[in-house]
This record gives C-alpha cells, structure tokens and sequence, in this order.
C-alpha cells in the first residue's frame, strides 16, 4: 500500500484537521483505499457536515409522515392503504461537464432511491438553472440536459410530468440540474436501506462496476475553475435499459419476503451503500471485492470501492434466501453476487486477493463526520441590493412593447420545446401534464389524485434567502392548491455556493430558517432532501437557489382544476392585492437589467388564500385557477388564455397606480380564478370571511387580450399573436432559430 502523503490528502478534499480526526479514530495511519473511503464518506455530499447544524431544525413530523429524512426517500400516507414515496436529487456538476449523461444519471440516480423503498415511480420532474440566453455554452447544456433527461426517463418508461426552468448569468459557470421522482407503493409494503441480522449474506445485484464516476462524490464537494471540463472521467454512464430490468426485478423480489434490507449504490457507489446500511443497523459488514462483477480488467480495490458505475444496488436477505435473490436476478438478464455477510462488531472489512485491504469502525465513516458550525455573516452588499425606490425606474412609453418582451422571454416563454420530448403521457397517469400550475396524476383504482410541483425563484433568495426561501415553499403549496388538491409535504434540494465563504453560510442559514418557517406554518413537513454546496465557478457563486418539490392530494380527481380559462363570459377574479412590486421581479431585471429589492411574504394570508381555493373548488364554484408569479399579473393573465381554445380577456383596472407596477409587479399570495357569472358574489363573499381580498377584474371571451384602465388602453393585441410570442420565445431566445 502507499505511503499517505500530505499531496495525498489535499488531492481527497480532506483537510488536515480531518487527517488527525482519522489518525485519532484509527489509531493508526489509513491505506490508500482507506483514505479514499473516508474521502468520499466525509465529502460535503455525503456527510452534509456543514449543514446538518441547520437541518435538523426542520419539521419533519406530521400525521400523514410514515418516513421522514434518513432514508433514501420520504414517505406519506395518502389513504386507502397506500402512500407516495418521493425525493429531490442535484446533478449539477457532472451536468455542466457532460450534459447528456450527467442530467440521464441524476434521473437514474433518484429513481433508484425511490424503488429502493419498494415503491413503482410513476411520474419525474425536473428543476433547471441556465447561464444567460446569450452565454455561448447555454444552447448546448440545454440540449445535452433536456436530451439526457428524456432519454432516460423515456426508456424507463416513466413520465416526466413537470418542473421549472429559468435563465441567469449567475449560472454561467455552473448550472443546476435537479431531479425529483415520486412513486406509489402500499404504505405496508416499505423497505428500507439497513443492513441487520448478523450472519445475512450481502448480495450486489445490477450492473458490472467499473471506472466511471471514481471520485464523483468528492467532485461535486469542490468548486470549479478552468480545469473542471476535465474531469469528465467522474461523470457517470447511464443505461436506461439495465435500469428497467432493475427496477422490475427488485420489485419482483419484494414479493418474495426475503430482503431485509435494500440500498441504491448512488454517491459514492459500493462505499455510501455499505456504509450506510450497517450504520443504520448498527452492525458490521465483511466483503470479498473479488466477488463483485467487474466490466474492466485489472481494477484496484480503490477503483471497486469508489467507482460510481450506475444501476448498482446493494441488499441484504435472509438466510438460506440466496437462490430466490440469484433466480429472479438471472431472469432479468442481471448480475447478482453474494460478496459479503453482515457481522456483529460494527468494523467494516474487506478482503481482494486474500488479504485485507480495509478495515475500518462503521459508525465514524456513516454517521460520524465532522459536523462544523462554519462562521457565518451578512452579505456585504445585501442593505444596497435592498434599496429599491420605484421613483427611480422610469415608466414604460409603451407597455404593450414591454409585455411582448416579457413573455417571450424563454425563464417566462412556453417551455414546451422542452416537454415536447419528454414522454409525459406513458403510464396512463397523467391527468394534467407539463404546462399548468401543477401536474396532476391519478392513483387507479381510487378516486383519488396526486398533485406535484417545484419551485424556486432564486433572485428572491438573493435578496432575502429567507424571505425567499419561504416564497418557494409557499408558491409551490399555491401551485398545488390552485391544482384542487391540499398539500401534504415537501422535498428539497438546496443549491448554494462555497460553505467556507460565511456570506454563503449566511445564506444558507437564513434559507434553512425560512424554509423550516414556511413549513411549519403552512402544515407541509419536509420529508426527503439533498444539500448541493460548492456551485461556484473561480470564485463566482450561483445564487441561493434553495429549490422546493411539494406533493399535494386530491380526493377526488374529478374536482381537479386547471390554469386555462375554459368558458366565454366567465368571470375573472383577483385573489388578493392588485399591486404587485417591482423587488426581484422579471420586469426589473429584463427590461432595467436590475436585481434589487426586498421580496415579501405574509405567510398568514398564504395559509388563508389556500383554505378560500379549497374550500371554493369542493364547492364546485370555480371554473380556472392559476397564481400570478413572474411576470406579474400580465403575464399570469395571458397564460390563463392558453388553452384549447385560447380565450380573450377584457380587463378593465380601477386604480391610480403607475401601470408598469400593476402589469408586471410580482407580489405572494395571488390568484387568479374564473368563476360562472352566478357564482361571482358567492366567491367574494366566501373571500371576505377569509380575510382575502377578492377583485373583478373583468370577463372571459373574444379573441382579444385587452388590459387598460378607465383612462387608457395598455395592451390590446389579438391572442393568437399573443400565444405565438409566448410559444415560439424559449426557441427563439435559446437558440436563435
């Protein structure tokens, strides 16, 4: 074995403080495959030891919560014996080197966390963050992204139902690719990743290993620089295809009554598995690294233990059950091997050539990384970010000029360049697809449905990560609402910058705070999770971009509501205030090229806008309902029209307040709702006893998009040509065609 050199150590992202935690633990000096062990285990990724601090302050506890944080995904009860299995991954580094193969393996990866629990996945959503429409490397990564993550969804056969994608150039140098999967599974048949029962053979099953994804783990705990394109070695490659055949023999073998415990090879590959199997347990593990199906001659046991080859699990079964896990493996055309045995003693140990090349304490590698409290402080800049006196942004000449740019802007513009590859449709789920406020699923054989949804706006966050960071929970509750279902819990993957810089830190602290906030106020408790530090590029951080996935449940799919107008002579409503704000908002930064501001947020007015929707919807009196976020309500206003057939308006606004701030201003706590004639007063009148402004805007029909006020007309444009700038701009915008 090698000699540990202090190169060595500054090579495996650990510091030497760490180094001497090690020598303390071991009470001697670790090999090469050792040091890699606790390299990958310690990461940022894995061990989350800068943020844990901040994570356990989250709610996690609810009465529909079966399985909070610390598997490999949530869980919560939806009735009638069953449950909805989902969690939120980040891919954001291997995405930025290899486009194609690191968004297909963010969506391999997080599948297999959700299958992992025994759940089918029935539905996929993705959250992207681009560099600027005119960075010369953004039409490229969004190819390679959106082809990857079609790609690999498509072939498994899932539907990719949702998300959101939105353009800056705080994301030049390093994108964000977040992945969510939910699954549906009976809530008395949940697996879980631990390794118990002294004397149970440890069983690999999937795909060979081989060199791909060596230290991918530890990559994605470190910043960028110029030299970062060159470790496209780290990055994974996925086959949908083998993924397919695991997916259903781990299902099929969960009928058998033989696993005792279960583990998606993801982060960190055999290592993360193993580890974290016997931690949970509190056992041992002892593995002959001869025993795992390699793909490459010649690997070391440092390359088998960090090797993040894709459609890998790791699973432990009673036994004597060895055969049954071998015949259903082999039916599916698929690699298992038993390579080890669970212990008593809580050291893990492995074995290559007959000799023993690691042996290490469990608990110390899974659970027991330093955990630091970092310093932290206030951005330098933030009381100058938050200054903003609308006297001092000029008025439009012309607003209708400002609308076209606005909506066809490709962050505000239809992404259906997008969605239009992704298979949204297979299943037979889908009730209401990529497009509307949220998707919408059905769970056959019930009445019932499912609502799915993430959000984050991330120029919020910039300017008051926690104010910021609240609205991405609160728009993404609003968006389930407005979708007709009540919503049950929330997963998160909370992209941030460098956590050795304290203005990060800062942030992070604040986002954690604002979140835990929003989500105990609002019932949603976070079940599932994923930190990505280090989304920095020479030094240049991406901003806080703390990104919200929320499902919601509908009893009964048939009172589902979408975000379309859908009849002539409707009545359009205003929920809530008819000012919207020019802080954060898409206007100032496209059309005066500013961030500036101070986002706000009455999370008891969100709380009661969501009870006046739902109670509204049970009672059959609304038509449409669609929340005004960027953009602001004009554009809210024009994506309501978008339907089959696109619809007109004519609104008519009573006020005295400078146009551009109605139009554009983006403000919480807002809907839009058509509503049948006859039910206008009754809706205002259910509005007042919820303490929620409600306000005719105006009427459903024609075929032109009409807004003014008494005094003058603002926008007046046929909608056909309205819908053509909104569909052909993400196009136009990314690409230039």
């Amino acid at each position: 074995m090698s000699l540990i050199t202090p190169e060595m150590i500054k090579q495996h992202n650990l510091t030497d403080e760490e180094y001497q935690s090690i020598l303390k633990i071991l009470g001697r000096r670790p090999n090469l495959v050792e040091l890699g062990i606790f390299s990958v285990m310690w990461s940022e990724h894995c061990s989350y030891k800068s943020s844990r601090k901040f994570l356990k302050n989250f709610p996690t506890e609810g009465p529909q919560v079966i399985q909070g944080p610390g598997e490999n995904a949530g869980v919560v009860a939806i009735g009638d014996g069953l449950a909805v299995v989902f969690k939120m991954e980040s891919h954001n580094h291997p995405s930025f080197i290899e486009p194609y193969q690191g968004a297909a393996t963010g969506v391999g990866g997080i599948l297999r966390d959700v299958f992992t629990m025994g759940a089918r996945p029935i539905a996929v959503l993705d959250s992207l963050r681009f560099g600027a429409i005119d960075h010369p490397k953004t039409p490229y990564l969004v190819g390679g992204v959106v082809a990857g993550i079609a790609g690999y969804g498509n072939c498994m056969g899932i539907p990719t139902v949702g998300g959101d994608v939105c353009f800056d150039e705080c994301y030049n140098g390093n994108i964000l690719v977040n992945a969510m999967t939910v699954g549906l599974v009976r809530a008395d048949g949940i697996f879980k990743g631990s390794a118990s029962g002294p004397g149970n053979p440890v069983i690999y099953v999937g795909s060979k290993t081989g060199r791909d994804g060596i230290h991918g783990a530890t990559m994605a705990s470190g910043s960028f620089d110029e030299g970062s394109e060159q470790k496209r070695p780290t990055v994974q490659v996925g086959d949908p295809f083998t993924e397919k055949l695991l997916l259903e023999a781990c299902l099929e073998l969960m009928t058998k009554e033989v696993i005792v415990g279960i583990q998606d090879m993801g982060a960190a590959g055999l290592t993360s598995s193993s580890f974290e199997m016997a931690s949970r347990a509190g056992t041992g593990i002892e593995i002959d690294l001869n025993r795992v199906p390699l793909r490459e001659e010649g690997m070391t046991p440092y390359e088998i233990m960090l090797s993040e080859s894709q459609e890998r699990m790791l699973l432990v079964c009673r036994q004597g059950a060895e055969n049954v896990v071998k015949e259903i493996f082999d039916k599916w055309d698929l690699d298992s091997s038993v390579i080890g045995r669970v212990t008593d003693d809580g050291l893990y140990r492995a074995r290559f050539d007959g000799k023993e090349v690691v042996s290490l304490p469990v608990s110390p590698l899974a659970h027991g990384a330093p955990v630091y409290d970092r310093p932290r402080r206030r951005p330098a800049d933030q009381d100058r970010l938050n200054k903003l006196d609308p006297a001092d942004i000029p008025e439009p000449p012309d607003p209708s000029a400002v609308f076209e740019k606005l909506i066809s802007h490709p962050t505000l513009a239809s992404k259906k360049w997008i969605y239009r590859q992704y298979d949204h449709q297979v299943m037979t789920n889908t009730v209401t697809g990529p497009g509307s406020d949220s998707a919408v699923l059905r769970i056959k054989g019930t009445k019932q449905g499912i609502a799915l949804t993430s959000n984050c706006n991330a120029r919020y966050c910039y300017l008051d990560p926690f104010i910021g960071s609240a609205i991405a929970v609160a728009e993404s509750g609003r968006n389930l609402v407005c979708s007709g279902a009540k919503p049950l819990a929330v997963t998160d993957c909370l992209n941030f910058g460098n956590p050795e810089n304290p203005e990060i830190m800062g942030q992070f602290e604040e986002a954690a705070k604002g979140i835990s906030q929003a989500c105990r106020e609002l019932e949603t408790p976070v079940v599932s999770g994923n930190v990505s530090f280090y989304n920095e590029t020479n030094g240049v951080s991406i901003y806080p971009t703390p990104m919200i996935g929320m499902v919601g449940l509908l009893d009964d799919i048939d009172k589902r509501l979408g975000s379309f107008f859908v009849n002539e002579g409707d009545v359009i409503l205003l929920l809530g205030d008819l000012e919207g704000r020019l802080d954060g908002s898409e206007y100032l930064k496209i059309i005066h090229g500013k961030t500036a501001g101070k986002p706000e947020l009455d999370l008891a007015r969100e709380k009661n806008l969501w009870k006046l929707i739902l109670e509204a919807n049970a009672k059959k009196l609304l038509s449409s309902a669609h929340d005004i976020s960027e953009g602001g309500l004009v554009c809210a206003l024009a994506e309501c029209c978008f339907g089959a057939p696109s619809l007109g308006v004519r609104i008519v606004l009573k006020s005295s307040h400078r146009p551009d701030l109605l139009l554009f201003g983006e403000s919480q706590s807002r809907v839009i709702v058509s509503v049948r004639s006859s039910n206008e007063g009754v809706v205002c009148d259910l509005a007042k006893s919820h303490g929620v402004p409600c306000m005719p805007l105006g009427a459903v029909g024609g075929r032109r998009f009409f807004i003014g006020s008494e005094k003058e007309q603002w926008i007046d444009c046929d909608i056909k040509t309205v819908k053509e700038w909104w569909e052909r701009g993400f196009e136009e915008g990314v690409f230039k065609v």
